[in-house]
């Protein structure tokens, strides 16, 4: 479920841009503003408390607005994370496992739809412009439910696009992505995000088939 949480976050705010706003949380609506779509290849590396590498993965994120969004993970482990506007499909390709889950209110305060839901940041996070370091115009998104698995979320900005997301959950682990060759506003087809579960797949969760799972 850490890939759930990871995953994520690419789209879909519709707050306007005020003059006044600072620098980082102007960056932040212009682009989920701009983006309607999005293709990357990122990186990502998972820190334990003590800030001590524990798990390096790489792969490629495709967004389309609203809620449909893609990661694949190629490296070390094959992983699959789909949502399709209305349900989030996790395929892990080494025990063949198909887990789904609906695209409901709970998600869209979660990192997994952050960047790619329609809702406006501030209803489910506390925005707070942390400056300027390293090159990037930085943002702590806090989500403002309080039964979530992870603490707060940093977006840096460099330019006109995001460039790292970094993830902090309740037991001081931190994910942290880095987006490169990001592609916005490209012709993506839907049925990239049209998921089905491999023949042989164990499935867990409501599928739409009307067919009983798990």
């Amino acid at each position: 479920m850490k890939m759930l949480l990871t995953v994520l976050c690419l789209l879909g705010l519709s707050s306007p841009l005020a003059a006044a706003e600072p620098a980082g949380i102007a960056r932040m609506h212009t682009f989920l503003q701009d983006v309607k779509t999005l293709k990357a290849d990122f990186q990502q590396t998972v820190l334990d408390s003590n800030l001590k590498q524990v798990k390096q993965s790489t792969g490629t994120l495709v967004i389309k607005r609203p809620n449909r969004f893609r990661w694949d993970y190629a490296k070390p482990n094959e992983e699959v994370i789909v949502a399709d506007g209305k349900r989030l499909w996790l395929y892990d390709v080494a025990l063949a496992q198909v887990t789904v889950k609906p695209l409901n209110d709970t998600l869209a305060a979660s990192p997994a739809v952050l960047l790619s839901g329609s809702n406006d940041v501030e209803k489910s996070f506390t925005v707070q412009d942390l400056g300027e370091k390293d090159g990037l115009a930085w943002v702590n998104l806090v989500p403002k439910v309080k039964d979530t698995d992870f603490e707060n979320v940093r977006l840096g900005f460099k330019g006109e696009d995001v460039s790292v997301m970094e993830l902090k959950d309740n037991l001081g682990n931190t994910t942290r992505i880095v987006f490169d060759h990001v592609q916005r506003n490209v012709a993506v087809s839907d049925g990239v995000f049209k998921f089905t579960p491999p023949a042989g797949a164990d499935v867990i969760g409501d599928t739409g088939d009307g067919k009983p799972h798990g």
